[in-house]
C-alpha cells in the first residue's frame, strides 16, 4: 500500500516547478508572505509550525498539514509533539479532527523515510 503524503511530497515538487514556470507571480506572491511571517519573532518558527500544523488539521487541509508535519520536523520537533497537536486539533474540533489523525501519521511516515 502506497503512503499517500509520500506521494503528495513527489506530486508536490513536480506541481511547484510547473506553477514557477506557468503562474510565476503565485508561488512569489505567497513565498514572500511565508518568508515573512515565518521567521522567529515573538514566537519561534517552531512554534509557529505547530500553530499553523493544528490549524491545518482543524481545516481539513490534507497538503497543509502534509507540508506543515514536514517543516515541525525540520523545526526539531519531535513526533510525539506532532501528534499531541494533532490531539488538541481533535479536543478543539471533535470528529472531523479525529478523522484527520491518520493524514498526520502519513505525515510523519513519509518525512521518516
Amino acid at each position: 500500500m502506497t503512503n499517500p503524503a509520500a506521494e503528495f511530497f513527489k506530486k508536490h515538487k513536480i506541481d511547484s516547478e510547473k506553477m514557477k514556470t506557468l503562474a510565476p507571480d503565485v508561488p512569489m506572491a505567497f513565498g514572500g508572505m511565508f518568508q515573512k511571517l515565518m521567521k522567529d519573532g515573538a514566537l519561534t518558527v517552531r512554534d509557529k509550525e505547530l500553530v499553523a500544523l493544528g490549524m491545518a488539521i482543524v481545516l481539513r487541509c490534507v497538503p497543509c498539514i502534509n507540508m506543515h508535519v514536514k517543516k515541525c520536523l525540520e523545526n526539531g520537533v519531535t513526533k510525539e509533539q506532532v501528534l499531541e497537536v494533532a490531539a488538541v486539533a481533535v479536543m478543539m474540533q471533535g470528529g472531523p479532527g479525529f478523522m484527520y489523525v491518520p493524514v498526520v501519521m502519513d505525515a510523519l511516515e513519509a518525512c521518516a523515510e
